[in-house]
């Protein structure tokens, strides 16, 4: 007979806050076994960690002051703990954290946490070429990244899942305005290219888009400016992305966008998936 682990992203634009607006409580409602989250911008006796009573957290703040940090909430402690993806330019920022979870069904899991820099415009009123570029440079070095923790996941006999907030909408589908965001960071042509470069059905699968192909969205990032929630006029920049056996045990997933403007935990929703195990 089987079972499901639900697995979920967060960007919680800081943890205190998205507490404050209801996090406990949907940790609460959704249950979900295992959930990766970004900008948790908290020093580590800060946490609030009656918020999670049945998850332990395993947490790379970094170290940029009230900026960044990565973490897992898991309901099993994990056998193995990376903070980084070995870059001694990157890894100080707290925008990746990786560990080995052992669920009691299924099969073990490698999972990581990801918070991609936003970036700049290459070109326009607004440009900064050099922000732009060292994106693209973290880019190029996560990339190489992920194909050796993959590959050597695969080797150990574990599935390997990646998630966070990526700042890139990788397709049309994946913003609302694409025609008027074709030169603003998150939407360049070189961001999306890297992102077609690491998707492969051999080597990592976008789960969401794998259950919703033909779907706008699901979005899971909205300003906090005007109407833009209401009127669902977003990006989709979170993802679950795994390796192959891993998506295509996914059974269900989303975003768990709120009711109402009023609701909100954050700039982001959380992106929930359920996996057959």
């Amino acid at each position: 007979m089987s079972s499901t682990l639900r697995i979920a992203s967060a960007n919680v634009n800081g943890i205190r806050a998205c507490t404050r607006r209801g996090f406990d409580r949907w940790l609460a409602r959704r249950e979900p076994d295992i959930v990766a989250v970004q900008e948790v911008r908290c020093p580590h006796d800060e946490l609030p960690t009656g918020a999670w009573p049945e998850h332990r957290l395993i947490y790379h703040p970094g170290l940029l002051a009230g900026r960044n940090g990565v973490g897992v909430l898991s309901r099993w402690a994990p056998s193995a703990v990376r903070m980084g993806f070995g870059s001694r330019i990157y890894d100080h920022e707290g925008r990746y954290l990786e560990v080995d979870l052992e669920p009691p069904s299924g099969p073990p899991l490698t999972v990581g946490s990801l918070y991609v820099p936003k970036g700049a415009s290459w070109a326009g009123q607004d440009a900064d070429p050099e922000k732009h570029q060292r994106k693209m440079r973290f880019l190029a070095s996560l990339g190489n990244y992920l194909t050796r923790a993959r590959r050597q996941a695969v080797r150990q006999g574990r599935e390997f899942l990646v998630m966070g907030d990526f700042n890139i909408a990788h397709t049309r589908l994946d913003l609302t305005n694409w025609r008027a965001n074709q030169r603003n960071p998150g939407f360049l042509p070189d961001e999306r290219a890297w992102f077609d470069r690491i998707l492969t059905p051999r080597t990592l699968v976008d789960v969401v888009r794998r259950l919703h192909p033909d779907q706008q969205g699901p979005n899971s990032w909205w300003t906090w400016r005007g109407q833009a929630f209401v009127k669902d006029t977003g990006w989709r920049i979170d993802y679950h992305l795994a390796t192959p056996g891993l998506a295509a045990a996914a059974i269900s997933g989303g975003t768990d966008r709120e009711p109402s403007y009023e609701q909100r935990m954050s700039d982001h929703s959380p992106v929930v998936v359920d996996y057959r195990t």
